[in-house]
């Protein structure tokens, strides 16, 4: 059974190398969002999104306050069956975080692409980020959903593309604070 993992783990990052050595940048990435945090981050973890958190018990330091470069990890919904992971772009202020991640939102009707500093605001009763809501493309602004998280792991190496040279500081406050800007723009 080892020897399967290994090799699946293997054949993994194999495909994602290739991928975005074609693409030639790792924001030109399309696919799950389980290779693409990895290789964002340089933290490596293999399985479903979900698994992540218990998966970095023991190899990855974890905690409940986000950190450029962090993977978050977002729990097993009936929206998200296999979970989701991102990486921690930038930590705008207390309750507004910028994230990198792939197979979110719909770009060209697509899913599976890669998206840069997207905001994500922490809407927990007690601001410990186990509730979140993500910029969502297909509706300029916030979704609708509410996700639950289980945390963030530390400890990677972050890929220098994680973060644009001047990402929109002010937009993602917007976004997070103003109801219904997107409606506006």
């Amino acid at each position: 059974m080892r020897g399967v993992l290994l090799r699946a783990a293997l054949l993994t990052a194999v495909l994602f190398t290739t991928a975005t050595a074609r693409a030639g940048s790792l924001l030109d990435y399309v696919g799950q969002c389980v290779p693409f945090a990895r290789a964002a981050s340089g933290i490596q973890i293999f399985g479903d999104a979900w698994t992540w958190w218990d998966q970095a018990e023991g190899r990855y330091e974890r905690g409940h306050k986000p950190r450029a470069g962090s993977v978050i990890v977002f729990e097993k919904t009936g929206r998200l069956r296999l979970g989701h992971v991102a990486v921690v772009s930038r930590v705008v202020e207390k309750r507004v975080l910028m994230l990198t991640h792939a197979n979110w939102s719909r770009v060209d009707g697509a899913r599976g692409h890669a998206e840069q500093d997207v905001t994500l605001f922490d809407v927990s009763d007690r601001n410990d980020w186990s509730s979140v809501k993500v910029w969502f493309r297909d509706s300029n602004g916030l979704g609708g959903g509410i996700y639950p998280v289980a945390g963030f792991i530390y400890g990677g190496r972050p890929a220098a593309e994680l973060t644009a040279k001047a990402p929109d500081y002010v937009g993602a406050l917007i976004d997070a604070y103003v109801p219904d800007t997107a409606t506006r723009r």
